[in-house]
């Protein structure tokens, strides 16, 4: 236990300053030759103004005669409770004395509790130089005997300080923070471990930066405290630069903080680790808002794994100041008939945040707080502070609640699958269902019981998870029953991604029709319905809703939200306006469809109530976007406009591109209308209807495929190019019936402005834009054959084979070519690649810039500006290396390709075997296909040429590849 010394007489409290809410530094610097209010700190502690040693000026403290380490100076505590402040010393140890840690702490008495002693800040000092110690406090709970001291890791150390600076920060809360390392020191940046932080000459901007060594873990690194200078349910701005340290060819690096609540540590991340070429500076950049009250409070740079050495450099951390959320428009939840729910995290629950949720709905998520690994991350020790938080919240403002999730294969615990038999693992599963479920019997009305467990590229649908492996279909028939039992009155779902997409869909339905026979109580349907602005069409998922209607099952859009991207690695530095528009547009088609099938709907639920806390800021990479209704600021954009009142919303100009074509016009589907997907009017009542265009020196040819079975006298279709109109009506020529509706054909003069309107008994749907001729769709054949061996030999299998040559260039004007065959077998399409090319080279570590075949298949010729997760990007290089590209990670298509590659005298010879198992291979399939060759010369791509694509951004899109139709 540690004793006071000597008092400090109560009248050098005469010599502090009263200190106003926004007080000058109170400074002591020793230079009148007094100790300026500091005394000893235990039996025979001198402490003295010396001119033995002075950082500047002629006097320092001097401290002697300490025989324990928590001997010293001290000071009455100059600090007010509620008011923050800066601490910053210069300390340096006397002459001849071995290098120690001296540290600046705060001794005080809380009212009705037990002495404590606080941190303030610390450094190791040596007796060669002076060094500096800054740190900040805060205290707020009513406190007496109250000291500010220095201590020593050295009992009986001797040392100097000087320039003592204590700044009241006013709000401290409210002050930025910055780090630019620019004086030479770590300015206020400490080890977290083993670590070493040093000043040095690498830097961002400036001359000096942090460099941060001999790390012991991938968390090991930096650290600021900023205990006080975060406000509960604030949000804050920090943006760091790092890079990565000497012989350290790659890395990963990210922000984070350590939170610590009743002794309790926590982690959050600020910014994921991202990837930090070597040599380059990164910015790390994001936002947190603190949702608890904490006694510790530690930002801090760690890696994913590693130990490397890095730098660190031009640090900020501001406060946000957030705007007034609107109360002058309607509420979301008012404008709908459904219930319209929010996911939420703790923070969201806060000021402006919590009003949103508060005024626009009246459903909630808990985003993360009721999984698996927040509420029993270890066995058998439940925790329930953040969800009962969110179930408190939201039952307090007469919100529904949707627990999220009870069984799931991502984010559960390894030890839950350690060691388990299947019936150890239902027991797990028993225990936490019934415990939950129990918990917040009759305060949650609807569970997703079951997560993401179907995969349609297995046969019988399934995912294959450890739950699946272990348990097969019981660990799902467990869940459900155990709910059940647990709430009797609490709606159970299964919950899917993809739902919208027809293989998953019908891999789900199987799934619940099997279930439900079986007497197993699931009483709902879950659609996550994570979409972008261009797929799939609203009429998907409006198919997706009244296939599951069928089942006689409750269903809710549970996850909603729509990217401005269409792709996984694109990026904006600033959002379009014209995409925010396109996303109004979008998010009022599909609350259409909510709309339409209310019956079948009880709930429809956005992943996140404003783009700032949108999971997609962050996956799959971090990046700029804007999948909600309100923006960064908590603001209504155009989807919350496009949800509540459509007549708000600028007028939509739709693209389309109409390739150069010759068309019949005569009421027949041409099979060159089938190149293309038809671009889809949104559907208003029953009617519905897709438009394509050709471009011809004859004009310009139009399509208007009309689903409407109920024929009427005044149906008719309406096309208009730049002021010229044609109206052909459904019983007139050019115009024939289909089993939908009627097609419609005609043939008018060139133009880019383009109307298609088309109407019935008082019904209207438009599609308005711009259309732009373009080069036609290359198409060739690939014939049935036996199926050929891969092996890179051009046997007699290929004879007579149809073959296509590259030669549309996207990089360069000339290099390596190639000369392409396809055939068809079973489910398997197999291609022949003959490359000329003299020189070759794999000297870059990337796939792309080698020498190298990739061939490009869309087996079902979506033509999206996206991949789907059957498209692949299938890369082989001349020595057979081979490496595929698509949606994530590709892992839908990652194992359908065997290839082989041989060189030849000119070149070297690429040869592919991709299995297409999401489709059935027959006469007359029309598949997106395209080929790309990359020239290397050295380390450098040096040209690349496709056969039809002409926008360098195949590996992103499928909307330029050409087409491969299947021949008997």
């Amino acid at each position: 236990m540690r004793t006071l010394g000597t008092v400090v007489v109560a009248v050098l409290l005469c010599l502090l300053p009263a200190l106003p809410a926004h007080a000058a530094d109170l400074v002591h610097d020793f230079e009148d030759g007094t100790a300026q209010g500091w005394g000893p700190r235990g039996d025979g502690v001198s402490v003295t103004a010396s001119a033995e040693a002075a950082r500047t000026g002629t006097r320092g403290l001097l401290t002697s005669g300490r025989t324990a380490t928590w001997h010293g100076a001290s000071i009455p505590a100059p600090f007010a409770r509620g008011l923050g402040y800066t601490v910053t010393a210069h300390a340096r140890l006397a002459a001849g004395q071995p290098a120690a840690t001296i540290a600046m702490t705060v001794q005080r008495t809380p009212t009705g509790g037990e002495t404590t002693y606080e941190r303030v800040a610390a450094a190791t000092v040596t007796d060669g130089d002076w060094v500096r110690l800054s740190g900040t406090y805060l205290f707020t709970a009513e406190s007496t005997d109250m000291q500010l001291y220095v201590e020593s890791s050295g009992a009986t150390s001797e040392y100097h300080l000087d320039d003592i600076v204590i700044t009241p920060l006013g709000d401290p809360t409210r002050e930025p923070i910055t780090s630019d390392f620019e004086d030479g020191t770590a300015q206020d940046w400490s080890p977290r471990a083993a670590a070493v932080l040093a000043t040095g000459e690498v830097a961002h901007a400036g001359t000096s930066g942090l460099a941060v060594t001999g790390r012991s873990a991938s968390w090991d690194g930096p650290a600021l405290n900023v205990l006080g200078r975060m406000g509960k349910g604030d949000k804050y701005a920090m943006s760091a630069w790092v890079r990565l340290g000497p012989d350290t060819p790659s890395g990963r690096l990210g922000l984070s903080i350590e939170r610590r609540s009743g002794g309790t540590p926590s982690y959050e991340r600020v910014v994921a680790p991202k990837d930090v070429p070597a040599g380059e500076w990164v910015r790390l950049s994001g936002t947190y808002t603190l949702a608890y009250d904490v006694e510790f409070l530690s930002l801090y740079i760690e890696s994913d794994t590693g130990t490397f050495p890095f730098h660190l450099d031009d640090f900020s951390m501001t406060y946000v100041e957030p705007k007034p959320i609107q109360t002058g428009i309607p509420s979301l939840k008012d404008e709908v008939p459904f219930t319209m729910g929010s996911a939420a995290t703790r923070p969201e629950t806060l000021g402006v945040h919590g009003e949103l949720l508060a005024k626009h709905f009246n459903g909630l998520t808990p985003g993360n707080e009721l999984k698996w690994d927040a509420t029993e991350p270890r066995d058998g020790e439940f925790t329930f502070t953040d969800g009962d938080h969110l179930v408190d919240f939201a039952t307090g403002h007469g919100m529904s609640v949707r627990g999220h999730t009870l069984a799931w294969h991502s984010q559960t615990p390894d030890w839950v699958f350690e060691n388990a038999t299947k019936e150890v693992l239902l027991q797990r599963l028993e225990r936490h269902v019934r415990t939950l479920v129990t918990r917040y019997k009759g305060r949650i009305a609807a569970w997703d019981v079951v997560n993401e467990v179907v995969d349609e590229n297995q046969p019988d649908g399934l995912r294959r998870s450890k739950w699946y492996e272990i348990a097969g279909l019981d660990f799902i028939r467990t869940a459900f029953r155990v709910a059940h039992e647990a709430d009797p009155a609490a709606k159970l779902f299964i919950n899917d991604y993809n739902t919208e997409f027809p293989r998953k869909r019908e891999a789900l339905y199987k799934l619940v029709e099997q279930l439900k026979g079986e007497g197993v109580p699931i009483h709902g349907v879950g659609h996550q319905l994570h979409l972008n602005i261009e797929q799939p069409p609203a009429s998907n998922v409006e198919d997706t809703i009244r296939r599951f209607a069928a089942l006689d099952v409750d269903q809710q859009v549970t996850e909603l939200d729509v990217s401005v991207y269409t792709d996984f690695v694109s990026s904006y530095d600033s959002i379009p306006p014209e995409l925010l528009i396109q996303q109004g547009h979008r998010y009022k088609e599909l609350f259409d469809v909510f709309r339409r099938q209310a019956d079948h709907l009880s709930s429809v639920t956005v992943w996140g109530e404003s783009d700032d806390v949108s999971w997609l800021q962050s996956w799959p990479i971090p990046r700029l976007n804007a999948p909600l209704l309100f923006d960064h600021d908590l603001q209504a954009k155009p989807a919350y406009w496009g949800v509540v009142d459509p007549s708000e919303l600028e007028p939509l100009v739709r693209r389309l591109e109409a390739p150069a074509g010759v068309i019949k016009v005569d009421g027949r589907r041409d099979l060159e209308w089938d190149l293309l997907p038809d671009a889809p009017l949104a559907r208003v009542s029953d009617v519905s209807a897709g438009f394509q265009a050709r471009s011809s020196s004859s004009g310009l040819y139009v399509l208007a495929e009309v689903e409407d079975t109920t024929a009427a006298k005044d149906d008719q279709v309406t096309f208009t190019v730049d002021g010229r109109s044609r109206t052909l009506r459904r019983s007139g020529p050019g115009v024939r019936p289909t089993a939908a509706g009627y097609r419609a054909e005609a043939l008018l003069p060139s133009g880019t402005d383009v109307t298609v309107t088309v109407r019935d008994s008082g019904t209207e749907i438009t599609w308005a834009g711009k259309v732009t001729a373009v080069p036609a769709i290359k198409r060739t054949t690939a014939p049935r054959r036996p199926a050929p061996v891969p092996d890179g030999v051009v046997d007699r299998g290929w004879a007579g084979v149809p073959e296509i040559s590259t030669g549309t260039w996207i990089q360069g004007g000339s290099g390596a070519t190639a000369k392409v065959r396809s055939l068809w077998q079973g489910s398997t399409l197999y291609v022949l690649a003959q490359v000329a090319d003299p020189s070759l080279s794999e000297q870059s570590a990337n796939p792309w810039e080698q020498d190298s075949v990739e061939i490009f298949v869309d087996p079902e010729n979506g033509k999206t500006k996206g991949y789907g997760d059957e498209d692949g990007q299938y890369r082989v290089s001349f020595t057979g290396r081979v490496t595929v590209g698509g949606t994530f990670d590709a892992v839908g298509v990652k194992d359908n390709v065997r290839a082989a590659a041989k060189t030849v005298p000119g070149g070297y010879v690429v040869e592919a075997a991709i299995k297409l198992p999401t489709v059935t291979l027959s006469p007359g399939s029309l598949l997106g296909f395209d080929v790309q060759v990359n020239d290397a010369t050295g380390a450098a791509r040096t040209s690349a040429v496709t056969w039809n694509d002409a926008s360098a951004r195949g590996y992103l899109d499928t909307s330029h590849w050409g087409i491969l139709r299947l021949t008997p």
